[in-house]
């Protein structure tokens, strides 16, 4: 069963005229437990409440179905109004993105002239950026921009998901650029002849890069709420003397918030993922996919309204 409504929430996550709708009529129905807001002001309200707290964060713009080229500089400039944000407030925050929303499935070059401004702006205000992994079809593409970006720039990082199967072999080619890293497990279908359809066997690929690029020397944060995966780091962590400033723990705004506040009490980085914009709906969906608990967490909010 629980399969099964991962797959319907993913298939509703890529319906654009849900997403229209979506759009109009705002966050309701329990979308604001994981969403900051639609503003970036709301953005930055629930950032310094984080930070005082001593939680870090990465904010994303939410933008999905970009198409044509005007709706991608548009979506340039938010993430640049949302780094200018950060410096303006001096917040403990860095910018997270997908290149789909910067131009992907437009055109390369549209792509790299609208990072260029971004990562030039975020040099300027002190803020790094981290390139969000999409889907199978898109993920070669994505680390290649990866790749010529990090030989211009030195405030950018990337995405790798453990349920490839081509994952391995990207941390190791990575590992040249020294690279700082996300390591997720991965929130998308796909078919079986790209990623691992077993939980255990993407868990055993997870554990596996994770001590990889850290072994490697390189920063790693490990995006997680699967408990099993932070005691795997802790204990890998202990035992190879690893210091506790080459590394960070991640998880959703919304998810899990008292777990994110002991890790910071035991010690360690805990940075939250924060979206927020007015497109929101395909990030809404993927939540509920990865957790019925977050349905049930919906459905209570619906039936008080």
């Amino acid at each position: 069963m629980e399969q099964v409504m991962r797959d319907f929430f993913l298939f509703l996550s890529k319906n654009r005229g849900l997403t229209k709708v979506a759009k109009k009529y705002g966050l309701r129905f329990g979308a604001g437990r994981f969403v900051a807001g639609e503003t970036v002001d709301k953005a930055v309200q629930v950032i310094q409440q984080l930070n005082s707290k001593g939680l870090d964060v990465t904010i994303d713009y939410l933008g999905e179905f970009v198409d044509n080229a005007k709706e991608a500089n548009e979506m340039a400039d938010n993430s640049i109004l949302a780094i200018e944000a950060i410096g303006k407030n001096n917040l403990g925050s860095q910018l997270s993105l997908k290149m789909t929303s910067m131009g992907l499935d437009i055109s390369e070059q549209l792509v790299m002239d609208n990072m260029r401004r971004i990562l030039e702006a975020a040099k300027r205000n002190g803020v790094f950026v981290t390139i969000d992994m999409e889907d199978f079809s898109r993920c070669a593409k994505t680390i290649e921009i990866f790749k010529k970006l990090r030989e211009e720039y030195d405030n950018i990082g990337t995405v790798i998901q453990a349920y490839l199967y081509r994952t391995e072999e990207d941390i190791k080619d990575l590992n040249q650029y020294s690279p700082n890293l996300r390591l997720v497990k991965g929130a998308y279908k796909e078919s079986p002849k790209v990623a691992f359809p077993e939980k255990k066997d993407v868990d055993d690929n997870f554990k596996k890069i994770i001590k990889m690029h850290l072994l490697n020397g390189n920063y790693t944060a490990i995006a997680s709420h699967d408990e099993a995966i932070i005691d795997y780091t802790k204990k890998l962590v202990e035992e190879h003397n690893i210091p506790y400033d080459q590394f960070e723990f991640q998880m959703l705004y919304g998810i899990r918030p008292e777990r994110q506040l002991e890790l910071v009490e035991e010690g360690y980085r805990m940075r939250v993922y924060v979206p927020y914009g007015t497109d929101w709906y395909g990030y809404f969906m993927r939540r509920l996919a990865e957790r019925p608990a977050n349905v049930a967490f919906v459905l209570k909010g619906v039936l008080k309204k």
